[in-house]
């Protein structure tokens, strides 16, 4: 199962893949998905962002990583700082 067609094809289960071959600012939005054991559901975001027949560079990718964090965080249920929302800051963002 195909997330993102690149030039290095990431499949759903292979989150270690895509972070070896990322680097910069998404290496480290990914070090804190990683920490917050959210893996799985970054990966099936991804599918959610990207459909199967999109095809993008491996930069591409990474700078979505990287310049999305914010979003990317939001939807994971991460602070700003890619730790576990707390329940008192999920209350605060309503």
């Amino acid at each position: 199962m195909l997330v993102v067609k690149t030039i290095n094809e990431y499949d759903k289960n292979d989150f270690y893949n895509l972070y070896d071959n990322s680097w910069s600012g998404a290496r480290d939005t990914l070090d804190d998905i990683k920490n917050a054991d959210l893996e799985e559901e970054f990966m099936d975001l991804l599918d959610t962002y990207f459909s199967c027949e999109e095809e993008l560079t491996d930069t591409e990718l990474n700078d979505f990583i990287w310049f999305e964090r914010d979003t990317i965080y939001e939807e994971l249920g991460l602070d700003e700082n890619g730790k576990i929302k707390t329940d008192d800051e999920e209350d605060d963002d309503e």
